[in-house]
């Protein structure tokens, strides 16, 4: 069976699957049974009619035995079934209504992992595109919901979990500040590069971005002339980093090339943000979605093994931007 028609297979299970969920639930199942069915649904991966059922149990039974446990399971179940703004309004709801829970960690646990998981859409998972230059809103989000459960929880079974995941996430915020940087660079905005690199060396201390927030102060005090502090920061860095890239035999060689006057790409799909704010929009025609959309289908085909990239470009003079984006399963 071809991908094209698996792809059909699956949306026509998917439809019947939602339109039997539409069943109204029986109004004499009693607790104990409607939260059974909850759990089979659960352990079958089925989390749509799972959430249904607990939102049933909760309405038809706000004070039962298992009122509380089914709060914190639908936060689950929502998370499960990648809705990650109703994972957050669950877990803040659990958290107003139950402060003194046992579980409440949980709580804020899965509030932390929504943010985490916001921006791993199709794209992110299945192709090489970096997180790094991605829009750091939900990485920050994530950072402080983990870090407010770590000072309130510090022995928490999900706190060891959540610090590891602020590593991560202050490695990602770093490196995003370090790709803004170079962005100003290309610019020629000297002043906001430089005040980009030292906020990176002064509030991410400990991460791999340290280095190349120093050499991108090196570069834009020199452009700006002003050698003292260049020199200063040049020290820091052949004192702290000297395998730095930028180093080679003494001398400081880090160049970032000035922008080209029409460039009509985005840099990327987090960079490309600053690029529709400083400048006017493209009179191309195309939509901001659509011209990110091209990008990521231009960084995807790039990642392509050599061996059978030629083809693939040989062809790509002849497919519609519908077939790019849908990858061919529809032509």
């Amino acid at each position: 069976m071809s991908m094209k028609h698996l792809v059909l297979v699956g949306l026509f299970a998917l439809i019947a699957a939602c339109s039997s969920n539409n069943k109204t639930l029986d109004e004499a199942l009693s607790e104990s049974e409607l939260y059974a069915m909850v759990q089979q649904d659960l352990d079958a991966n089925n989390y749509g009619p799972a959430i249904e059922k607990l939102r049933a149990l909760e309405s038809r039974y706000p004070f039962g035995r298992y009122a509380q446990q089914a709060q914190l399971e639908l936060i689950y179940a929502y998370y499960k079934n990648l809705e990650p703004d109703a994972t957050k309004t669950a877990a803040d709801r659990f958290i107003r209504l139950h402060p003194q829970h046992p579980d409440v960690d949980y709580a804020y646990y899965m509030r932390g992992m929504a943010s985490f998981d916001r921006d791993r859409g199709m794209f992110e998972r299945f192709l090489p595109l970096d997180m790094t230059r991605r829009d750091p809103g939900a990485a920050r989000d994530s950072f402080n919901e983990f870090a407010q459960l770590v000072s309130r929880y510090p022995d928490s079974r999900y706190a060891e979990d959540a610090r590891r995941r602020m590593v991560y996430l202050r490695n990602l915020l770093a490196a995003y500040d370090i790709h803004v940087g170079h962005y100003y660079l290309k610019r020629e905005a000297f002043v906001a590069a430089a005040n980009r690199g030292r906020y990176v060396v002064e509030n991410f201390q400990q991460t791999p971005s340290v280095a190349d927030g120093l050499a991108i102060m090196v570069e834009a005090y020199r452009r700006l002339a002003l050698t003292e502090l260049a020199d200063r920061a040049l020290l820091t860095l052949r004192t702290n980093y000297p395998e730095h890239p930028s180093l080679e035999d003494g001398g400081f060689v880090h160049h970032v090339e000035p922008a080209q006057p029409d460039s009509g790409w985005i840099e990327s799909a987090t960079v490309g943000v600053l690029d529709k704010l400083l400048t006017p929009p493209s009179q191309s025609g195309t939509t901001q979605a659509e011209r990110e959309m091209q990008q990521q289908y231009q960084e995807a085909l790039a990642s392509l093994p050599r061996d059978i990239r030629a083809p693939v470009e040989e062809q790509d003079e002849k497919r519609s931007f519908w077939s790019r984006i849908t990858f061919g399963l529809f032509d």
